[in-house]
């Protein structure tokens, strides 16, 4: 259970929030640094813990695409198909990938270490086509550079075409106002 592992920082986040249930999404972040997704025991503990309903936590995790329902692969690869995105290629993307790996969104390569899905907006329409691996944005891709990310991350675990990290959650002190 959550509360016993976490109870620490399950206070610290509900600390930070005048109204309870603003702490769900940090709550079901924790819970997926679990098991690399958000069980549904960890669904009915939290809504217990703000005093929800499981359905209206179990709608939070099904409208957000950084929370996943079932096991994920080591490298989750989130391929945008917005329109400006298929516009600038991503189901020419997407086909690379899917020969690459031969999976399809929704499915996980058999050894556990790709997971392929599509999500509506990463919102990086300048930089399409583009996806997001795990917390890394890689834009303005091609062939060449789906092959050398792909084999960078089977070799390395990581690759130097990432353009930046999509940060979850942010720091508190990440953002700052001016003046």
């Amino acid at each position: 259970m959550l509360k016993e592992k976490y109870q620490k920082e399950i206070d610290e986040i509900i600390s930070r929030y005048p109204v309870k249930r603003s702490a769900l999404i940090p709550l079901l972040y924790l819970a997926q640094q679990e098991h690399g997704y958000v069980t549904e025991a960890a669904m009915k503990e939290i809504a217990q813990l703000l005093r929800l309903t499981p359905p209206q936590v179990y709608e939070t995790v099904t409208f957000y695409t950084v929370l996943n329902l079932k096991p994920v692969g080591k490298f989750h690869m989130q391929v945008c198909k917005s329109l400006m995105c298929a516009l600038a290629g991503s189901d020419t993307l997407l086909g690379w990938i899917k020969t690459k790996l031969g999976i399809a969104p929704g499915e996980s390569t058999p050894d556990g270490l790709f997971t392929l899905s599509t999500v509506e907006c990463l919102a990086s329409c300048g930089t399409a086509p583009m996806m997001q691996i795990n917390d890394d944005y890689y834009e303005q891709l091609t062939e060449a550079k789906v092959d050398k990310i792909l084999g960078d991350l089977k070799t390395s675990g990581t690759s130097d075409l990432k353009s930046g990290p999509y940060m979850w959650p942010l720091p508190v002190n990440a953002v700052r106002r001016e003046g």
